[in-house]
């Protein structure tokens, strides 16, 4: 017979997406339970790149610090450098700050710059690593390694999942409610019946036929200072006739994490792997190949509904692993928009159809980053690469300044701050909208930030200290924050009455002076737990308690089109 063991929330995958959500349940107070915490292998597809909105997400849970401190030494340019081959020239070159000169530009920034924590390159395994840590010495979190996912099945009150280890008698735990992360499209199907499908712009049958790429993790003790020409950087492309690849520098010495689609994942071994090194870098340096595995380049999968009942998807099982850094990214943003909402269903403020809004407000996000990372992707494949490129002649010499500049020119459009830090919800049931304002675009390279409801609320800094306690994100507790903006703002007293009521979580934050009130364009700004914007007015609504009814999810039913 099952032992029956208990649980708020089960979260079944132990990945840095389910780790986060772990935490920003215990930020809110809610316990659960992570399911498969086990130690993962370098070589599997994992990103390097920590978008500025995920390192956000970081500082608000007190690890952004800690992680700043894993990657590339402070002083490494983290460029994305082009080459034939490694031991030759440079095609062309996409600067970028060292992690210490990005940490300087924070900290002369002016008190409207919207980076308060920019991008940061870590290998994932890394990362996930110090999660998992950290979320062991939390007290609402317990991680449960090692078990096999052997159910999952619900009804009205609850969710079923069900672990076994071998030559054991199977565990089943009761939770209220059930998060699949880091699970395969596989798992899902049969566990749900979810299928997936692709951003509607997409050609019919594309993901299908994406080729299938290797990834690897190296050492190569010799690269930088016997084969390299000219700088290190971050991310190093050899691209010829014969091949194409791509080295990561993951310690600044000899680690690297190789992707590549000249290598077949079905016969990759540790000869090929290094004949394809040997070949991209032009010489016969020492190669050790710790470990490989296959990957999809360029997918673009995403789930047909996120919320099915008690359980939901996010993270790889709900748009699995777009590559340009956008699927660990798009994840961690799932995990901060689901944990505040979880929290507020379990703790009783939240409405009835507040748990459906998870899926109107971030499939669409998935639909569109999904959507840029192939997109990125193909423009990359499309790069010519013809036989004169690395020859020593007139032609190659033309070839190459040609395809040059066609890598500065795709260089540029990966500078994606807009997809980073434009995330907005407009539409959604429990954003109330400006009926004045114009709704921003949603450029891919450029992020204005504006206080439009749906939208991230505008950074700002409170001193020119620059350091912890200075950001007015640092200001802003689990729950829904009313800023009252400029020297004579309205009270929002009644607001706060209205809340209490509903027993809503609020605080009203005073931030007087002339440049919050420029930014922000409205005396009153409602944030929400996950700093996304909610409302924003002159004065407050003549019944404020509608107000909070709406963005609690408690007001005007969801159809089934909007779930």
């Amino acid at each position: 017979m099952c032992e029956r063991l208990r649980t708020p929330v089960a979260i079944v995958g132990g990945g840095p997406v389910a780790l986060m959500l772990a935490l920003f349940l215990d930020h809110h107070g809610i316990p659960s339970t992570v399911f498969g915490t086990g130690r993962p292998r370098r070589g599997e597809p994992r990103g390097t790149t920590h978008d500025a909105r995920t390192m956000e997400h970081y500082r608000r849970l007190g690890v952004s610090g800690p992680i700043r401190r894993l990657g590339l030494p402070g002083g490494h340019p983290t460029d994305i450098a082009y080459f034939t081959r490694y031991n030759s020239p440079e095609l062309s070159r996409l600067p970028q700050p060292t992690p210490t000169q990005r940490l300087r530009q924070v900290a002369i920034a002016s008190r409207t710059d919207q980076l308060p924590e920019p991008v940061h390159r870590a290998d994932q395994t890394s990362v996930g690593h110090l999660l998992r840590e950290h979320a062991g010495t939390r007290p609402n979190i317990t991680l449960h390694e090692g078990p096999r996912i052997t159910g999952l099945d619900q009804d009205a009150g609850q969710v079923r999942v069900r672990t076994g280890y071998p030559g054991r008698p199977d565990e089943q735990w009761t939770a209220r409610y059930a998060v699949v992360s880091d699970k395969g499209p596989d798992f899902v199907q049969q566990q749900l019946g979810i299928r997936y499908g692709i951003p509607a712009a997409e050609a019919p049958g594309r993901p299908g036929t994406a080729p299938r790429a290797t990834t690897a993790h190296l050492r190569l003790p010799t690269f930088h200072r016997e084969v390299l020409f000219g700088r290190p950087a971050g991310s190093y492309w050899a691209m010829n006739a014969d091949l194409v690849a791509n080295l990561i520098a993951l310690n600044g010495e000899d680690e690297f994490s190789l992707l590549t689609s000249s290598v077949d994942p079905d016969t990759a071994d540790a000869a090929r792997l290094t004949d394809l090194v040997r070949r991209a870098a032009g010489t016969d340096l020492p190669v050790e190949v710790l470990s490989h595995t296959a990957w999809a380049p360029g997918a673009a999968l995403v789930a047909e509904r996120f919320v099915k009942g008690r359980v939901l998807l996010a993270g790889n099982s709900a748009h699995p692993t777009p590559d340009s850094g956008f699927g660990l990214n798009t994840g961690v943003d799932d995990a901060a928009n689901l944990a505040w909402k979880l929290a507020a269903v379990l703790q009783g403020w939240g409405g009835p159809d507040l748990l459906a809004t998870y899926g109107s407000e971030r499939r669409p996000i998935a639909l569109r980053n999904t959507a840029a990372a192939r997109e990125l992707h193909t423009a990359m494949a499309g790069i010519e690469r013809p036989a004169a490129l690395d020859t020593d002649t007139p032609e190659g010499v033309e070839v190459r300044d040609r395809v040059g500049g066609q890598l500065r020119c795709h260089g540029e459009r990966t500078d994606s701050i807009g997809v980073q830090l434009g995330v907005r919800y407009d539409g959604s049931p429990i954003i109330a909208p400006d009926a004045d304002a114009e709704i921003p675009g949603d450029p891919w390279g450029l992020y204005l930030p504006t206080s439009v409801p749906g939208g991230r609320t505008p950074h700002l800094w409170l001193d020119d200290w620059h350091g912890q306690g200075s950001s007015l994100f640092d200001r802003f507790t689990p729950g829904y924050t009313l800023l009252r903006l400029g020297p004579e703002p309205p009270s929002g007293k009644p607001l706060l009455a209205a809340a209490q009521a509903h027993g809503m979580p609020l605080q009203i934050l005073d931030v007087e002076d002339r440049p919050a009130r420029d930014l922000y364009e409205r005396d009153l700004v409602l944030v929400r737990p996950d700093q996304h914007v909610a409302w924003r007015g002159n004065q407050l609504p003549t019944d404020p308690g509608d107000l909070v009814e709406r963005v609690t999810g408690a007001g005007r039913p969801l159809t089934a089109e909007r779930i």
